[in-house]
């Protein structure tokens, strides 16, 4: 899995029949190089310059694949070099998010992931799985989020009969919400740290903001935080989705380095805990993964905003760097059974969706 982040490839390894984890094997990280960071931003660029509009930037495009086909067989190596089991029997393999453009006014959305799966699937030697998205957006879905239904399975797994929350936080957040009665709805909440990693950026910060020792140190603006939320997308009923790029650095224009970082930071937690707020029927708590929880000054936010009890991942036994991975290890599975891997509920697909593309 590589995310929007653009800060690594992760894998991680699972025992499933593709409704319930049976057991969990070893993860691994492969860091992206700056070079190599360079080149799939360029592709993203290119992406959101193109728009599927005139010709694709192919050029910008192979370079990615070439970086992507190095960094997912280095991780993919080095977890099976962790792993002493049999050897897999499938990938699952999501690819780079350069664009996504949700439904909207009764037109279809479009999404393209990036990736060379012929020369994957070489490389790793076992059946592949991968375009998981572009199904459910030809139906009229979102084409997002895809990892409730791991969401569902893990929860499954706690025994909890409470209703839970589990909230990803990557460059966008997204949250899966199961009700007490087993309903399960999910959606993007908002902006998490792509702006936050744009922002720092932008100021020769780092490519993060490191512990939120920036953020914590300055002041919220809320006047900001308020304009930002009377968007209306923030009103719209899910699912719904969004685009990397749909709130970025730029709304904190004008602001110090350290109240910008304070006042992005503060904003992704709100606008999770607007979507809290409107839930019929509020979770008893909610568990954060992704790389967002190991921002102490996001949890904090997120603590102070959210009307539930917020854990992360680890608190519950989970691994919260590598579920996104697991969930495509999982949607892999599915989709190798012909599962659906998306529902009404989940991404606005009118029925539940099968999706994937596999190749034996």
């Amino acid at each position: 899995m590589s995310g929007t982040s653009i800060d690594a490839v992760d894998a991680a390894l699972i025992l499933t029949d593709g409704e319930r984890v049976l057991d969990f094997g070893p993860a691994a990280e492969r860091k992206y190089t700056p070079e190599e960071r360079a080149v799939l931003k360029a592709a993203v660029d290119a992406a959101r310059k193109w728009a599927w509009t005139g010709p694709q930037p192919e050029a910008a495009f192979r370079k990615a694949n070439a970086v992507l086909t190095k960094t997912h067989s280095d991780a993919w190596q080095q977890l099976i070099n962790g792993w002493n089991g049999p050897v897999p029997a499938i990938a699952g393999v999501h690819g780079q998010t350069v664009l996504h453009k949700p439904p909207a006014n009764g037109a279809r959305g479009n999404t393209l992931q990036i990736l060379d799966a012929d020369s994957l699937h070489s490389e790793f030697g076992v059946s592949l799985a991968y375009d998981f998205r572009s199904a459910d957006v030809e139906a009229g879905g979102q084409g997002a989020p895809l990892a409730p239904a791991f969401h569902a399975a893990l929860l499954q797994n706690l025994g909890d009969t409470r209703s839970n929350a589990v909230l990803n936080l990557g460059g966008v957040a997204n949250v899966t919400y199961r009700s007490a009665d087993g309903n399960l709805v999910a959606f993007d909440t908002g902006p998490a740290n792509g702006p936050i990693d744009e922002w720092m950026e932008q100021h020769g910060a780092g490519t993060h903001d490191e512990d939120g020792k920036t953020a914590a140190a300055g002041r919220v603006d809320d006047m900001s935080i308020d304009l930002w939320m009377d968007k209306p997308w923030f009103d719209l009923p899910g699912p719904k989705s969004l685009d990397r790029f749909d709130f970025d650095a730029t709304l904190a224009r004008g602001m110090s380095l350290e109240d910008g970082a304070a006042t992005l930071t503060a904003f992704s937690a709100e606008t999770v805990a607007h979507a809290v707020r409107n839930f019929t029927e509020r979770p008893d708590q909610i568990i954060v993964c992704g790389g967002g929880r190991r921002n102490p000054q996001l949890m904090r936010e997120l603590r102070q905003r959210v009307p539930c009890g917020v854990k992360s991942a680890e608190d519950v036994g989970w691994l919260g760097d590598s579920i996104e991975a697991q969930a495509f290890a999982f949607l892999a599975v599915r989709t190798l059974r012909g599962l659906p891997i998306s529902w009404p509920g989940t991404t606005s697909a009118p029925a539940p969706m099968a999706g994937g593309r596999l190749i034996d």
